[in-house]
């Protein structure tokens, strides 16, 4: 029976059902880990061959370049060769940075705060007012950069097929000091969304009233199936150059759930105009990034194929996990009602929405007897979720056996806050 069409008797007792199942949790000690999207150990090792015998001092690119020394700002072009087909851009279309694609995120926006983007009237810092559209449910770290830099963030609804593009279109229409959006296109973070294709055509026709308006394009995961069947989004370079607006997209992707988050490589994609402003606005920044871990990275996946078949070996580890969690879910929460969640078909985590004013509560739960959760309401800017409802799970670093019995506890936590809100607790 739905949990709002109890009596308050049987309210009541399953209140205290799951208090004393949560009280006999917490007598275990447990220390479990839902709350970011890290791969497991078990991913990690996947890519420990390239720590051995991918240079065998031979530290030579094949243009000829020594990977030791200084020099080639935009990166070796065995590097470029990976990342090309992934983000749908070409050879003098991109730029490999470090391990950190969102270090490159951020220190975009702080050029662009202080010397400004390609075609800005002056720098963002100059401006009166500096605002962000923001799809939420998304990534909080994108909202942390607004939030550094001062800049006012604008909530958009995330829908089933990506953000509220009439919205979308209508703000930036209309408001020159609102000077881009962030979006992850291909299995949204926490969503599991994928942008369709009307949606993806939308922001190539976008008129943004500010000349310097950017899309931010984080294809963070890109290759990160969960199942046999990719999902095929249209290339938003691509068809921005079919109206005239190659220079809004600026597109991110790295290897860090791919290789190792801690020493992969990033890049960032944009139209060879924006790409050489770039160059020179970086010139003054770095001489050169990590080339030998580039030169790793090429030497270990080869090609754009090397990197795909890599990824089916992180599905194999991924996927019974997030089966776990969403069969749990479905088994303990779907025929009281307590809330919806998605059932993704690629990236790192699965979106939860609890009854209204359950969020927080749910987490406090949780980290009362050991299972760690992203923030309730992370995933909004500010972290401010107007209806405390959503909570981001993340199945990749535990394993089965404690993922299991987090979720559980996840699930138990659910319907103790759901009863504690249905009764005035």
């Amino acid at each position: 029976m739905n949990i709002k069409q109890l009596s308050k008797t049987q309210l009541e007792e399953l209140y205290s059902k799951e208090s004393a199942i949560l009280e006999e949790y917490k007598k275990k000690g447990l220390k479990l880990d839902m709350s970011r999207g890290k791969p497991s150990p078990e991913q990690l090792d996947l890519s420990n061959d390239m720590l051995t015998h991918c240079l065998d001092g031979d530290h030579i690119s094949e243009t000829g370049v020594d990977c030791r020394n200084y020099g080639v700002l935009d990166g070796i072009y065995e590097a470029k060769r990976l990342f090309m087909p992934m983000m749908g851009v070409g050879r003098y279309e991109i730029i490999i940075g470090g391990n950190s694609s969102l270090q490159l995120m951020y220190d975009t926006i702080a050029r662009a705060m202080l010397l400004g983007v390609k075609g800005s009237p002056k720098p963002w810092s100059k401006c009166e007012r500096v605002k962000w559209l923001c799809p939420a449910p998304g990534y909080d770290r994108h909202f942390a950069i607004c939030q550094a830099f001062g800049i006012e963030m604008i909530t958009v609804p995330m829908l089933s097929d990506g953000p509220d593009m009439d919205m979308v279109e209508r703000l930036v229409s209309e408001d020159g000091d609102i000077k881009g959006i962030w979006c992850v296109p291909r299995y949204a973070n926490p969503t599991g969304v994928v942008y369709s294709d009307e949606v993806v055509r939308r922001f190539a026709n976008l008129s943004p009233k500010a000349p310097d308006f950017r899309i931010y394009w984080d294809d963070a995961y890109c290759v990160h199936d969960l199942t046999d069947e990719r999902a095929e989004i249209l290339n938003i370079l691509e068809e921005c150059k079919k109206t005239g607006k190659q220079d809004m997209p600026v597109i991110f992707a790295s290897t860090s759930k791919i290789s190792f988050p801690g020493g992969g490589i990033a890049a960032i994609g944009a139209s060879e105009e924006n790409i050489e402003f770039m160059k020179q606005q970086m010139s003054f920044q770095i001489i050169g990034y990590d080339k030998l871990n580039q030169l790793r990275h090429a030497r270990f996946f080869k090609d754009f194929n090397g990197i795909l078949e890599h990824m089916k070996k992180h599905r194999a580890i991924l996927k019974p996990k997030f089966d776990l969690v969403v069969s749990t879910l479905d088994r303990e929460l779907s025929d009281l009602g307590i809330g919806s969640w998605s059932n993704p078909k690629g990236g790192y985590f699965v979106s939860f929405d609890g009854l209204n004013g359950t969020a927080k509560r749910i987490v406090a739960l949780c980290k009362d007897v050991g299972v760690k959760l992203t923030e309730a309401g992370a995933a909004f800017p500010y972290g401010v979720d107007p209806r405390d409802s959503n909570i981001r799970i993340a199945p990749s670093y535990p394993s089965l056996e404690e993922l299991e019995a987090a979720i559980n506890i996840f699930c138990t936590a659910a319907k103790v806050a759901a009863c504690e809100v249905l009764l005035g607790k």
